[in-house]
């Protein structure tokens, strides 16, 4: 009979974040009994809260920013890749500003908090962080995305970007007492959607079967979340939701000190083996940083966990061009914020590559649609273009009104049919700027109008991000149209050089997510899907071979 040994399932190294202290008011320490307690107010709580989710909008961390400019000083990186790379950059220094936020999509909050065993809090801890969280969201340049079910099938946006996700643990660790930390992080739609999880089977567990099986699900990520990547894999989990959980822990480098080797204790290890494999397999499919090239990732996380023996959960999720997380904690010693990087124009080169722009095509959008379709037309798959013009912004909810409006009989609106329609939406607009933050949204939210509304003479070119699946293909090939790939992650870029002027022109009660027309001038894109049936990523997607049937163990 084995003794009893208690091992974390993730057990972690020291912390080796550098924090700034930003406080030493807000908290005290009080005896009672024989034992101290750090007792803190709700204020501190709620600034820290408010400083945290203000530095991850504005800032990156200096390890991300030093992996953006590795890009530019590879000679194996691609055009592509060096172009994306440097956008980054540029869009960093941009939003270090402090005013326009890197992504326009602000993300959904995630908090998590540690509470010692001696801290005291005298009121309702996650009410009071998202009241911090309501104050950055309100008082920044920030953007709401979080929809309320009114019932099943009606939402509304709550104006404020909560609700937000916030999960408080009790943290019994010895030397933790007194010390309560946080991880605050914000997720986008686009690196949120790519949380994916496998059940699959004991089977997988060879280097053959594994290895196929990764080439075919990584590259199904595409672009929509816009590399590089910090890739995480998860494989195993005492369940499904934990394996998940665990993997998008890794993608914040948040697991970084755990022990790279496994033992018969039960705990999980990073197989830094494995991660430099996976790295070296992405660096092959082509996709690159977002439209050819090497770098569809920064860095890769394996993490193996154990799982029940009937049980093998396999979790992939990616953190993306907005790379935003920071560390937070307060003990006796102050109020502290992890420090990211505020000077990122030092990564800028002194010299830019010249051959980055080569062979760009200017298209003036404010020709006649049939004279910017022959244009393009004349384009091969991949290129890059620069546009100028009107351009029409339309995403989620303003495609559904206007399918309700072919439902009803009336005609597509003329604005649909005379300009590309762009799918994003903004940021607030900062006082005395024409634009807040304002990239693209992921593309394929869109795919299932793209065929009723190119026959009916809209949507004829689109621009947004990520790859898109064979319906719009085979709607451009059917109806002469073309789908625009846009850089995914410069937003704080693309609102400073390259949007002039911004109006509401349809159904402004839907906010950000109205029809907008904006201008641009010299606006980067590249040519995805074309009116011949070719796409980009469709070379991208080939893969080794057959993924191994899946289907449930015995337990």
């Amino acid at each position: 009979m084995p003794d009893f040994k208690y091992t974390e399932i993730l057990p972690l190294g020291e912390d080796q974040t550098t924090y700034r202290k930003i406080s030493d008011s807000g908290f005290k320490l009080e005896k009672i009994g024989n034992y101290e307690f750090l007792s803190i107010d709700e204020d501190a709580i709620k600034k820290l809260t408010f400083e945290a989710m203000h530095d991850c909008q504005h800032y990156l961390r200096t390890a991300h920013l030093k992996q953006l400019r590795k890009i530019l000083d590879d000679p194996e990186a691609s055009n592509n890749d060096k172009f994306v790379a440097l956008d980054l950059l540029k869009n960093a220094n941009i939003s270090a500003g402090g005013v326009l936020p890197m992504c326009q999509d602000t993300g959904t909050v995630i908090i998590t908090g540690k509470k010692g065993s001696r801290v005291l809090t005298n009121f309702h801890d996650d009410k009071v962080v998202s009241e911090g969280v309501f104050d950055a969201y309100q008082k920044l340049n920030l953007r709401y995305s979080q929809l309320a079910p009114l019932s099943m099938w009606e939402e509304k946006n709550t104006g404020t970007n909560l609700p937000a996700q916030i999960e408080i643990f009790a943290d019994s660790k010895p030397g933790h007492e007194l010390e309560y930390s946080f991880m605050f992080m914000a997720k986008g739609g686009g690196s949120a959607n790519k949380s994916l999880m496998y059940q699959e089977t004991k089977a997988l567990l060879n280097p053959e079967k594994l290895d196929e099986f990764l080439d075919e699900k990584l590259r199904l990520l595409g672009t929509a979340a816009c590399p590089p990547y910090h890739l995480a894999i998860v494989i195993g989990g005492t369940s499904a939701e934990y394996s998940l959980k665990v993997a998008k822990l890794a993608t914040t480098r948040a697991l970084d000190s755990l022990p790279t080797k496994g033992s018969i204790d039960g705990h999980g290890f990073r197989d830094l083996e494995m991660e430099d494999h996976v790295l070296k397999m992405s660096q092959k499919f082509g996709i690159g940083a977002q439209f050819g090239g090497k770098y569809f990732c920064h860095d890769v996380r394996v993490i193996r966990l154990p799982r029940h023996g009937a049980s093998l959960p396999v979790s992939i999720a990616v953190s993306c061009a907005a790379d935003r997380q920071i560390l937070a904690k307060i003990n006796k010693d102050g109020v502290f914020l992890e420090q990211l990087e505020t000077d990122p124009a030092q990564f800028l080169p002194e010299v830019i590559d010249e051959h980055l722009n080569d062979d760009v095509t200017k298209i003036n959008l404010n020709q006649p649609m049939k004279d910017v379709l022959t244009q393009i037309s004349k384009l091969p798959v991949k290129s890059r273009v620069s546009l100028t013009g009107s351009m029409i912004v339309a995403r989620d909810l303003a495609h559904a009104k206007i399918n309700k409006m072919l439902d009803e009989g009336k005609a597509m609106p003329e604005y649909m049919k005379n300009h590309a329609v762009y799918y994003a939406g903004p940021a607030k607009t900062p006082t005395g700027m024409a634009s807040g933050s304002f990239g693209p949204t992921t593309a394929g939210r869109m795919d299932s109008y793209v065929d009723r509304f190119q026959k009916a003479g809209g949507s004829m070119i689109m621009l947004a991000k990520g790859n898109r699946s064979q319906v719009v293909t085979n709607a451009c090939k059917s109806n002469g149209g073309f789908y625009l790939g846009s850089i995914g992650g410069p937003a704080a870029l693309l609102a400073q050089e390259c949007i002039k002027k911004v109006e509401v022109l349809d159904f402004e009660e839907l906010g950000m997510e109205a029809v907008w027309k904006i201008e641009i001038e010299n606006f980067p894109a590249f040519v995805v899907v074309d009116d011949k049936g070719n796409n980009f990523f469709d070379s991208t997607t080939k893969t080794l071979g057959k993924t191994i049937p899946v289907g449930p163990d015995s337990g």
